[in-house]
């Protein structure tokens, strides 16, 4: 796939999902939301437009292009089966999703890793922007995990394509602020992470913040032990963020965002962290 096709491709799926779930917010909303939408948009859209031009400054080839320089000499794991390419493509979508799924928990597990992912969580409110709003350093630590998977399944490009797609689209609509019927949210979260279903791990308490790491197909949270069904203090009354962080000048605009992850060790809130049980108390 030539890289422009790529470029609009994704950037027409990110437009599109972006306007439906920011409207769909509009008219039909989950919860009031704390903080002024203005800032934050513009704070979450600045870092988004960071971290693209970052990107493609310091990683100037893309896991497209990677797997179509992959496929011109064979390389990857999936050159040694001769499937077809459905049954690949489904299976390369399948093993980026679980990547992308012990990536999530890697950073919650290991302290420095957390701190460039507690940019993310730091967000006061849980809204289609939340979806968007990474650390620079967690995006190329991300970019390069993606890059190397490539090179070890040998995916068809069609796949890398499909998933950046599905990641980034399911990425906004689970962390949109809208409300879906129990009982379809029910049935929906059989099949892909539904907002209700990941705003749990937006929680301030740390053993929600532990729980549904899944970005795109919840199975892996319920195979592996992270999943849980509802918010303790149920989804209207629960605080979003991060306990330590609650002062929006610093978490909500631009240069504190950028800053935060070396403005104070932290480690609260990660996987098997000394302090988990003052965080727990001071919930």
């Amino acid at each position: 796939m030539p890289p422009n096709v790529e470029m609009i491709v994704r950037l027409s799926c990110f437009l599109g999902v972006l306007t439906a779930m920011a409207l769909w917010e509009l008219f039909a909303p989950r919860r009031v939301l704390k903080v002024a939408k203005t800032s934050r948009w513009l704070s979450n859209l600045a870092l988004v437009v960071i971290n693209t031009i970052t990107a493609r400054i310091v990683l100037p080839i893309t896991a497209v292009a990677a797997a179509l320089f992959a496929e011109s000499r064979e390389w990857g794991l999936l050159y040694l089966v001769d499937w077809p390419i459905w049954v690949e493509v489904i299976v390369a979508v399948l093993v980026f999703d679980l990547v992308i799924y012990l990536q999530h928990v890697i950073f919650h597990a290991v302290p420095l890793l957390w701190r460039i992912h507690m940019v993310h969580h730091a967000d006061l409110d849980f809204d289609v922007t939340t979806g968007l709003r990474f650390h620079t350093l967690e995006i190329l630590l991300s970019a390069l995990i993606k890059l190397a998977v490539v090179v070890v399944l040998g995916p068809p490009a069609i796949a890398v394509v499909l998933f950046e797609v599905l990641l980034n689209a399911t990425s906004m609509f689970n962390h949109s602020n809208i409300s879906l019927p129990a009982w379809l949210d029910a049935i929906a979260r059989c099949l892909l992470v539904t907002p209700d279903m990941h705003r749990v791990h937006h929680s301030v308490i740390r053993r929600e913040t532990n729980s549904n790491f899944g970005f795109n197909l919840p199975w892996w949270d319920f195979l592996l032990g992270t999943y849980r069904d509802q918010p303790e203090k149920g989804h209207d009354q629960m605080d979003i963020g991060l306990n330590e962080y609650r002062d929006q000048s610093q978490v909500e605009r631009l240069p504190g965002m950028l800053l935060l992850p070396f403005t104070r060790a932290s480690d609260a809130y990660s996987i098997g962290s000394e302090e988990e049980h003052d965080s727990e108390e001071s919930v």
